[in-house]
């Protein structure tokens, strides 16, 4: 496909395979902006406190879908995908109940203290989670791995790559039937690892890792909106993962990580960790594929790896991409504040529509 001929682009409606709606009034802000784009999405549950058992992940369900009717959306046309929170304590017994709800799809691993709202997180995945991994190997539900270590001796921009070392390899070595998503990798070491791992290995890959390196956290001073954890790391890695997105592998994927924080707690002494991404997701990825002559790579990895990996059907909807301006917003309504969405007030060549 030539990139610079091609002026619309029609693909299978996709799915966001990684996403954070938060709660209540925040939850009303942003849920709208995701339904727009994609039929379904992974949904974080990372709440306070977290969604730990299929009770919790069934009411935030239905929390999810009133939001969405609420701000104008139809709920009928787009599918919250339900996860619990791994942690030192889930049983085997909640994880059987989890997969029989037929609407919790996958369990989330957060390393104590490695992200916004973790720190119920486990402590030591292979020594305290041996029942629960087998139980979700024996029904088939995906471990979806927020993949850095938490040793504070360990640079924050090499624990990814860690992690790969001391955890993944581990945990494919004890589970090997077992699904495992390695979340949004950032590394050249987090895309070779999934895309030459035995057994059944996926990854996700967010917007902002393959369009911007880390020096767009610096560019011109401190730009918080440009956090994220895992960090943003140097040009090899984003070239790592654009080629790993744009291969055609079914082991990559969409996954946002759309994270929304308050203006005013990300430009903070100590500002959260997130790029606000659902708004624009498909522009952002459009413009990266279109970077490097591979949009004709863009319906797999947005709207087929996904499902097929998780063994559900393909969405029968479309969505398409035309070449024109979209103009970020500064910043947008986010119940009582605003929010600042990734490259705000930056000029895209792409606009999505539904």
């Amino acid at each position: 496909m030539s990139t610079q001929s091609t002026t619309q682009l029609t693909i299978t409606r996709p799915d966001d395979w990684h996403l954070h709606l938060r709660d209540g009034a925040a939850l009303e802000a942003v849920v709208a902006d995701t339904a727009r784009q994609f039929a379904r999405a992974i949904i974080m549950p990372n709440l306070k406190p977290p969604v730990t058992t299929t009770e919790q992940a069934l009411a935030y369900r239905d929390r999810i879908l009133q939001a969405l009717r609420k701000a104008g959306g139809n709920p009928d046309a787009f599918t919250p995908l339900m996860t619990l929170y791994l942690t030192d304590n889930t049983s085997a017994e909640e994880i059987r109940n989890a997969h029989a709800s037929g609407q919790v799809y996958a369990v989330k691993l957060y390393p104590a203290g490695a992200t916004t709202n973790s720190d119920a997180g486990v402590t030591d995945l292979l020594g305290k989670c041996t029942k629960a991994l087998e139980a979700l190997e024996k029904c088939g539900m995906p471990l979806l791995v927020h993949g850095e270590v938490t040793d504070p001796a360990i640079d924050v921009f090499d624990r990814e790559a860690i992690f790969v070392e001391r955890v993944m390899k581990p945990l494919r070595r004890a589970f090997p039937a077992l699904k495992v998503v390695f979340e949004h990798i950032t590394t050249k070491e987090g895309a070779e690892y999934v895309r030459d791992a035995e057994g059944p290995t996926a990854a996700t890959i967010t917007p902002q890792h393959m369009l911007y390196n880390r020096n767009a956290i610096f560019q011109g001073g401190v730009r918080p909106h440009w956090y994220c954890l895992p960090i943003l790391k140097r040009e090899t890695h984003r070239l790592a993962l654009v080629e790993a997105a744009t291969s055609g592998s079914p082991r990559f994927f969409l996954g946002t990580d759309s994270a929304p924080h308050a203006r005013g707690l990300k430009e903070h002494a100590c500002g959260c960790a997130g790029c606000y991404t659902a708004l624009h997701a498909m522009e952002l990825y459009a413009t990266a594929f279109d970077a490097v002559g591979k949009l004709d790579k863009l319906e797999g990895f947005a709207s087929f790896h996904g499902p097929d990996f998780y063994g559900l059907p393909r969405n029968t909807g479309t969505l398409t991409l035309v070449r024109e301006t979209y103009q970020v917003p500064a910043e947008l309504a986010f119940g009582n504040t605003t929010l600042v969405p990734l490259a705000a007030g930056e000029a895209l060549a792409w606009r999505a529509h539904a």
